[in-house]
């Protein structure tokens, strides 16, 4: 007797919002508490080399959504007011929706022009505060973030904000959520994501995108959180001996200061915010364990979670992200499959694969049983779990003014992580099995002068034919002119 084909997977991928690789319990961390990602990521894969190839908000969910390299989507830095279904029809959740798929998204999805819902059936949005979208609409507006819609709502108050609290949207600042805790943006998206799950139509399989604002700031999780981690010794950061090379760009004592030293109590209050932040979305992950398990979704629910991009956190006295290096490019993914799912998989476990966000949209959809779409060039991770090794490099890029004005360019090998700087030229190369906190440049080194020039040949082999001039015969060209992302976006997204 043949047995039947298990019923098509459900799928919820949960998104976080600048959430730092090893901030959490199971990447070995023991200043946090995450105990049920941690139980997430012991009964399924983690990726403990899954990257952001472009760290910043906008380009990061651009590869989310369409599982392409920036090579060919276009998107290489932080810029706002491209539109996305103009540049990018075609998208994960707009594949599942014409395979029989409701799709439904909650909270950040950070697109222009802001109600797009880029394939979703339906989108309640929270994006935070978006300095063009507040311009338009001259300070938050119901018609563009329905977390203020309910927020005033609740409070009945007419004029409340989410950011009335006085601590920057990208500042190095932080304090308590002032608000009942049943009020905050986090326990709003987990609210809204059971609301769906309950009524949902239940003779269709679902995708449901759970997008977390935090732990992006403002850092101010629940008062009992902040002064739990308040209260926490933080082990020193890390500080690497290349730091003095970018003295000039230095911004000391700045609040919203990419780089720059900071007092000790700042980083102490901010480093609490943040872990504050992260275990309370880790205890809505609780609630949604226990609400698939009340709608009997538990075995037919496939979870993935993972974050945009990380935080630098100080590291390397260094804030926020954009920049190449491990804190900012490096991000938690991990993918639970029930067992009567997992038909074709290997045994759950961490999975050294080199993995990148334009990876989830193809993983899905194989599970899905639905052939991708063409120009997506992530991979399934379904070899990777089975021991393939997969890619060997990844390449990454980002716009960025923090250490001078640069297109920072970046290669990650399986042991290796090279960066260059098309301003001035300037390389750098970690060990990062020897060195996973980047605290040894070994680009002057003459014993890894082979492994540099390796790398440097990487590099030139992605960026030939780029519009900048970047390479020149088999040269780096640095000091090229930069090129507008929206003409890049115009010439690459159509491939």
């Amino acid at each position: 007797m043949i047995s039947p084909r298990p019923p098509r997977p459900n799928f919820i991928l949960v998104c976080v919002d600048e959430m730092r690789a090893d901030a959490m319990g199971a990447a070995g961390n023991e200043h946090i508490d995450t105990p049920n990602l941690d139980d997430l990521a012991r009964g399924g894969y983690r990726f403990p080399r899954a990257y952001t190839a472009t760290p910043t908000c906008v380009p990061a969910r651009v590869a989310l959504f369409t599982g392409m390299s920036q090579e060919r989507h276009g998107r290489y830095g932080y810029r706002e007011g491209i539109s996305f279904p103009d540049a990018h029809p075609v998208t994960l959740q707009s594949t599942l929706g014409e395979a029989g798929y409701q799709t439904y998204g909650v909270g950040k999805m950070h697109v222009f022009p802001d109600r797009a819902r880029c394939g979703f059936d339906e989108v309640l949005l929270h994006d935070g505060f978006l300095h063009t979208s507040r311009r338009l609409s001259r300070g938050p507006s119901a018609a563009i973030d329905d977390y203020v819609e309910f927020l005033r709502r609740e409070t009945g108050d007419p004029r409340a904000d989410y950011q009335e609290t006085g601590i920057g949207c990208n500042a190095m600042t932080a304090r308590p959520w002032e608000r009942a805790e049943r009020l905050h943006p986090t326990r709003w998206v987990a609210d809204e994501s059971f609301r769906f799950l309950e009524r949902r139509d239940p003779s269709r399989p679902f995708f449901l995108y759970m997008s977390f604002h935090r732990p992006h700031a403002p850092f101010d999780p629940p008062g009992w959180l902040w002064d739990k981690y308040r209260g926490r010794e933080f082990p020193p950061r890390p500080l690497g001996d290349w730091v003095s090379d970018f003295a000039e760009h230095r911004r000391d004592h700045g609040s919203e200061a990419e780089f720059g030293a900071q007092k000790e109590s700042t980083h102490q209050q901010v480093r609490a915010g943040y872990y504050g932040s992260i275990e309370f979305i880790d205890l809505q992950l609780n609630r949604l364990r226990e609400t698939l398990s009340d709608h009997d979704l538990t075995q037919d629910t496939v979870i993935m979670f993972v974050s945009d991009h990380g935080d630098m956190m100080g590291d390397h006295d260094m804030y926020r992200k954009s920049v190449g290096y491990e804190g900012s490019a490096r991000i938690p993914l991990v993918l639970h499959v029930p067992p009567r799912l997992r038909e074709g998989w290997g045994e759950p476990g961490e999975v050294e694969a080199i993995t990148e966000l334009r990876d989830v949209m193809p993983t899905l959809l194989d599970l899905a049983g639905v052939e991708a779409p063409d120009g997506v060039d992530g991979q399934s991770l379904r070899p990777a779990t089975h021991g393939a090794a997969g890619r060997e490099h990844l390449h990454g890029e980002h716009l960025i003014s923090s250490l001078g004005r640069h297109s920072m360019q970046w290669i990650r090998s399986r042991r290796h992580k090279y960066l260059w700087f098309s301003g001035d030229g300037h390389e750098q190369l970690f060990d990062l099995e020897a060195d996973p906190q980047e605290l040894h440049d070994l680009a002057g080194s003459a014993e890894h002068a082979g492994e540099l020039a390796r790398h440097r040949a990487i590099l030139i082999d992605h960026l030939r034919d780029r519009e900048e001039g970047f390479v020149d015969g088999e040269e780096l060209v640095p000091g090229r002119p930069l090129v507008s992302e929206a003409a890049r976006v115009r010439e690459h997204a159509t491939l």
